[in-house]
């Protein structure tokens, strides 16, 4: 019997592999998907899913140094757009994330490097599970009949994803009505973004910024890696995920049309143009993700589910943390969480 299954190979999941394998315990660790990373994904040095950190971030700064890769601030030199229904005004409004963090290479570097470090043999992709146990310890069985046994079995996906899982004996529904509650966070959110040989805005003296009350995209970012040299922005899709469905090629179309508008006629022919609807990732998303559009929640593993199956059951998710919920550093953190929960 393994001392652990952990369940999701996301940055929560890939972080608690790396806390297990420096004890000696032995694991398993089983992503749906056939790539690692969870909500953490991109193409070409650029992130489809999230971008930043902030200086508060401890744990990701650590991070990022003890696996030699490289952070750098978002680029904010130059005047921010905005637009509304009909106009666009330059010089209004100011680079809101002026001060944050990203990963030369993407976000994806951080996820490659964790991999690096892992035991391969322990790592399991197209996995996705379908059943789990509570006999002598958990069995997890995933959707190809396949049982992995464990002393702790670790849910680092997202809460309705681990929520919609299929539990034997069932959950009370003391802890099933909170779990399927906790929104995912930017779960129904979708990033449209746009490449180019280079970030020809700067030098039109522009920050990549834009805030829109047009659309498609209702707030726009300078998204450029340092390590390929090239340009990209990428923007919040402000349609709502179910308006999105089945709009595909209509939202890129305008999305094409706002850069334009925005950028100028150099905007009109990226090298590639991508819509990332998390909101369509089932091992991402639920179907009352859809609807959740407001603040960022007070996140945090509610009392109900503490002590799931006696503490052989555990939920991983960057959700869970005490504090920092939501973000890259609450995936850390709560991967610290329950690698504190398990044996030395």
């Amino acid at each position: 019997m393994l001392d652990l299954v952990i369940v999701g190979g996301g940055l929560s999941g890939l972080a608690l592999a790396r806390i297990a394998q420096s004890r000696g315990l032995t694991y398993k660790l089983l992503e749906a998907r056939g790539r690692f990373g969870g909500r953490i994904d991109g193409i070409d040095g650029v992130d489809l899913g999230p971008s930043w950190f902030w200086p508060s971030h401890s744990r990701m700064a650590a991070l990022v140094k003890k696996l030699n890769l490289t952070a750098f601030e978002q680029w904010s030199t130059g005047d921010a757009l905005f637009e509304d229904r009909t106009t666009v005004q330059r010089g209004q409004g100011f680079a809101s994330m002026a001060g944050t963090y990203r990963i030369a290479g993407g976000m994806s570097a951080v996820v490659e490097a964790l991999v690096a470090k892992l035991d391969r043999s322990s790592l399991l992709l197209n996995a996705p599970v379908q059943t789990i146990t509570q006999e002598d310890g958990v069995i997890v069985t995933t959707r190809d009949g396949t049982d992995y046994a464990a002393h702790h079995v670790v849910l680092a996906v997202p809460p309705r994803v681990a929520a919609d899982m299929v539990f034997s004996p069932p959950l009370p529904v003391a802890a099933a009505q909170p779990l399927s509650g906790i929104p995912g966070w930017m779960a129904g959110q979708a990033k449209l973004v746009a490449t180019y040989p280079t970030p020809f805005w700067r030098e039109d003296g522009l920050s990549g910024d834009a805030v829109s009350q047009a659309g498609p995209m209702v707030e726009i970012h300078d998204a450029s890696d340092p390590d390929s040299g090239k340009g990209a922005i990428f923007g919040f899709v402000g349609v709502p995920a179910p308006h999105r469905d089945g709009e595909h090629e209509r939202i890129l179309a305008a999305g094409l049309e706002q850069l334009t508008r925005l950028f100028g006629a150099k905007a009109a022919t990226p090298e590639q143009l991508i819509l990332k609807d998390w909101a369509q990732e089932p091992f991402t998303a639920t179907r009352p993700d859809w609807d959740f559009n407001g603040p960022h929640p007070r996140y945090g593993c509610p009392p109900e589910l503490r002590s799931l199956w006696d503490g052989a059951l555990l939920l991983g998710s960057t959700e869970f943390a005490a504090t920092q919920g939501g973000f890259l550093e609450g995936a850390l953190e709560r991967a610290e969480e329950v690698a504190a929960m398990l044996p030395k």
